[in-house]
């Protein structure tokens, strides 16, 4: 073993480019089949041989309906007959299906129940990061981030249901040119070895060790953040931090000594220390390595490419000799044309367009709908490159391995782990006590840091699956069940094929059936249901969010119109200027339609102003702001109301605080106050009440300490709650009093909305954040505060807070990520993050998720990607 300089010298040497040439193929060279190699695995003819793992081969395979290249994976036929063996490879199987989406693949179909065990994936041009590492040599800073911000969003999901994935491996980490990919789904499919026991015991020697596991302590989700440490570091410099050392002591290093960092790019240093922590509980949780190693997500970043030369030189060549392969596969019996590449139908999606809440979206047709599918991953084989290569202890004996209780032939369900609580299972019903049990009695090595071995007992040949014997062994991939904490399968994405302006006019759902989305250049509607365009109609390019007129209309307005459309077909039914509507047939007055103010039910407010004109010179001689108040139904103005005028040349804003049962709560923009309005105002807020009925001003009150920017909630009991300098107040709205002071609660005061932003009020709950992104549900009557969870976004923000139709679901809205808690508890449902379809900096990436809902689910965007979830 080299000493240490001799390792850094190396590590620099590769990181300035003085690498070695290791052929024309790269990390990963396809080969012929070979001698004892199949031909045909359930239904897809094999191409090429692609890599072998300890427990599968892998093979370039053709599906037979569209001619698809897929990866299949073959049980190696010495561990198939194990009982042991057939229940982990189905349960880790399983446990890919369920983890579909985002960095994980979708399995295309499987042979868990026949004789000779398979999976099938679609196939993307990739290479192992040992693969890569051994060709290229260390990754470049950004393309660490990326791999490190991928696999902690998976692990995200993973660690959500309390379980511990055992997963992560230089050879179990695909390296694709759009990301990277996860292959591995437990103790099995990471394993560094894997061989048949006496008495049908199935012996598996996993490549790592954690300080915990060394100090006899069970593993737990923090484990995997250490592996991923050991991961990025070895990403970065192309050795493990504990490489350094006689092989046999690479335990007591791991236990005791720091890890080996400096060559390690000092942005990334800290971070990975962190993860490399002797303590679990100092490891950051994965939501926070993601978010300090990609804050707007992987697939962003990765989309502008992300991987060295040499790397796409190699994933190109690989493409091509798949490509060169099929014509072998077409000319024989069964076999069928076809272009190379993933098709139309076989499962196979871009980065993010995932079915479990996609990290990123790749870019798609103009205004395309599609079902959301999952990314594409595979596994490796020996490495050789001197520095990079990962050792591999010597095969312990069989007796030396530890004998572990049956395993279930069934996959239990994670439980919750804390006092007294069994350990939770992992994947395959391991329990993790069972795991470091494993571990504890064949620790040898350094692979990534260290090994442990496991030994499976075949337990009851009765539970054993029998296997079938039709020759039919192919199945489709099971439904997914969705997992705790993981956000629920989209039901579709669209994305618009125009670019929607942030902070532009609000999409609407017309009778739970259509969403009508506003554009400055046209109005797009599509199925609730399927989110299928239904029509597009380019004469309803507007600056104002749509509106249900009534049961077969939506209400749109543009630059001139009042517009009332076919909700089925778009087409233009009415139409009414509104200039000569709103200045009632007076001649010399010039009408200006301002902000819509709110709409409910078949009536929609507006403020606007009336200019009387000289006859002569055109010149203004008065002018008057109104708040309108329109049936969109009766196709009729119901009122008019004067408020004050505001700085010249402007169109007042009234922001709708509140809709209550017979009045409209508003509040004048602060942008339009003029210089003696503010003067008055002290720095307060005028809000001012108006009968919905009449139009009449009931009264006009100013709150201490509410600012005119300053998040505000209309309670319909009378009540008014808003961020005073920091604290989230409620108000009788009827005497100006204060009622409360929400305790123990605060917000940043210094910029609007001065602590906490508007809220939403469901019944005698208050559920509003403040700008440290914590939610709050609120007693509205006393102030007691009845949960608070952060949303874990970083960086300080107000999150839009909006509620489900039914009441039960809350959603957080930030820049980078959709956050829903339960209403009832606190209790965190999950997150929901794509990554835009732009460039960075483009209006897209910035704009903020938003969301509307209905009976049953909930429309999510950002920018122009819009996607459907169902709830509750």
């Amino acid at each position: 073993m080299p000493d240490l300089a001799t390792v850094t010298a190396e590590r620099q040497r590769l990181r300035h480019g003085d690498r070695e040439d290791h052929g024309d193929h790269g990390g990963c060279a396809l080969e012929a089949l070979r001698q004892d190699d199949p031909r045909q695995v359930g239904p897809y003819a094999l191409l090429l041989h692609l890599r072998e793992t300890a427990s599968a081969v892998q093979y370039l395979a053709q599906a037979p309906d569209d001619g698809a290249t897929v990866v299949v994976a073959v049980a190696r036929p010495e561990l198939a007959g194990l009982p042991a063996f057939r229940r982990r490879f189905q349960a880790e199987a399983q446990t890919a299906e369920r983890l579909a989406g985002g960095w994980v693949r979708a399995p295309l179909a499987s042979g868990t129940d026949a004789p000779e065990l398979w999976t099938a994936t679609a196939y993307v041009p990739a290479l192992t990061l040992a693969e890569a590492v051994a060709l290229a040599g260390p990754l470049p800073e950004r393309a660490v981030r990326i791999l490190g911000a991928a696999l902690a969003e998976t692990l995200s999901r993973v660690h959500a249901t309390g379980a511990v994935l055992h997963g992560l491996a230089a050879d179990t980490v695909l390296l694709a040119a759009d990301g990277p990919r996860l292959t591995a789904f437990g103790a099995l499919g990471a394993a560094a070895a894997a061989e048949a026991g006496p008495g049908g015991q199935l012996s598996v020697r996993l490549g790592y060790l954690t300080p915990e596991q060394l100090a006899g302590r069970e593993p737990g989700p923090a484990s995997d953040i250490f592996v991923l440490g050991l991961l990025l570091a070895y990403a970065a410099t192309g050795a493990t931090p504990w490489a350094a050392g006689p092989q046999d002591a690479a335990a007591d290093r791991i236990a005791h000594a720091e890890p080996e960092l400096a060559a390690v790019p000092a942005e990334l240093r800290t971070l990975i220390a962190r993860c490399l922590a002797k303590s679990p509980a100092d490891r950051p949780t994965p939501g926070t390595l993601a978010a300090e190693l990609a804050l707007e997500g992987a697939a962003a970043l990765a989309r502008q490419g992300w991987l060295p030369g040499r790397v796409l030189s190699a994933l190109a060549e690989q493409a091509a000799a798949a490509n060169q392969a099929r014509p072998a596969i077409e000319d024989t019996p069964g076999g069928r044309p076809g272009a190379w590449g993933p098709a139309p139908g076989s499962g196979e999606g871009r980065a993010g367009e995932s079915a479990a809440g996609p990290t990123g979206a790749a870019d798609v047709d103009s205004g395309l709908t599609r079902r959301l599918r999952a990314p594409r991953c595979g596994p490796a084989p020996a490495l050789t490159h001197p520095a990079t290569a990962l050792a591999l202890p010597p095969a312990q004996q069989p007796q030396q391995r530890a004998q572990l209780a049956p395993m279930p032939a069934t996959t239990p369900t994670p439980t919750p782990t804390g006092a007294g609580a069994a350990p939770s299972p992992l994947p395959g019903g391991l329990s993790r006590r069972g795991l470091f049990a494993g571990i504890a009695a064949g620790a040898a090595g350094l692979v990534v840091g260290g090994a442990g071995a496991l030994a499976f007992s075949g337990g009851d040949e009765d539970n054993a699956p029998s296997p079938r014997t039709d020759g039919n062994d192919a199945k489709p991939a099971a439904r997914r069940r969705p997992l705790p904490g993981v956000a629920p399968d989209p039901l579709w994405h669209y994305q618009h094929p125009l670019t929607l302006t942030a902070g532009g006019p609000t999409p609407r759902i017309w009778r739970d059936q259509v969403l009508l989305i506003p554009g400055e250049e046209l109005t797009t509607a599509l199925d609730l249901r399927t989110g299928r365009p239904l029509w597009e109609q380019k004469a309803a390019g507007t600056k104002y969010g749509p509106e249900a007129a009534d049961d077969t209309h939506c209400f749109v307005v543009t630059a001139s119109d009042f517009l009332w459309l076919s909700a089925k077909d778009g087409l233009v039914k009415h139409r009414a200027p509104y200039e000569p509507l709103l200045a009632k047939g007076q001649q010399d007055t010039r009408v200006t339609l301002g902000w819509k103010v709110a709409a409910d039910g078949p009536v929609v407010w507006f403020s606007g102003k009336a200019e009387t004109l000289d006859g002569k010179k055109d010149k203004v001689t008065r002018t008057r702001t109104y708040l309108f108040a329109y049936d969109m139904a009766a196709r009729k103005e119901l009122w008019r109301t004067e408020m004050p005028n505001g700085r010249p040349g402007t169109v007042p804003r009234y922001e709708a605080v509140g809709i209550r049962p017979g009045s409209l709560l508003v509040r004048q923009d602060a942008d339009s106050l003029t210089a003696d309005q503010k003067k008055k105002a002290k720095g307060k807020a005028a809000f001012v009440l108006i009968d919905r009925r009449t139009g009449k001003t009931l009264w006009r009150k100013f709150f201490t300490g509410v600012r005119p920017d300053a998040g505000a909630t209309d309670d319909p009991s009378g009540r008014l709650y808003a961020a005073d300098d920091g604290r989230l107040r409620a108000y009788d709205t009827r005497s100006g009093k204060k009622l409360w002071r929400l305790k123990n609660a605060s917000g940043p005061a210094g910029d609007a909305p001065f602590g906490f932003g508007d809220g939403v009020v469901r019944g005698k709950t208050l559920y509003v954040a403040n700008g440290y992104n914590d939610v709050y549900a609120v007693d509205t009557a006393s102030g007691t505060q009845q949960w608070k969870r952060s949303t874990e976004y970083p960086g300080r923000a107000t999150p839009r807070v909006t509620l489900s139709d039914s009441g039960r679901t809350v959603f957080a809205l930030n820049a980078t990520q959709a956050t829903a808690i339960g209403a009832r508890d606190g209790r965190r449902l999950w997150k929901f993050q794509d990554s835009g379809v732009t460039a960075p900096g483009a209006p897209d990436t910035r704009a903020p998720y938003r969301a509307q809902t209905s009976a049953g689910g909930a429309v999510l965007w950002r920018g122009r990607n819009f996607y459907a979830l169902p709830l509750d």
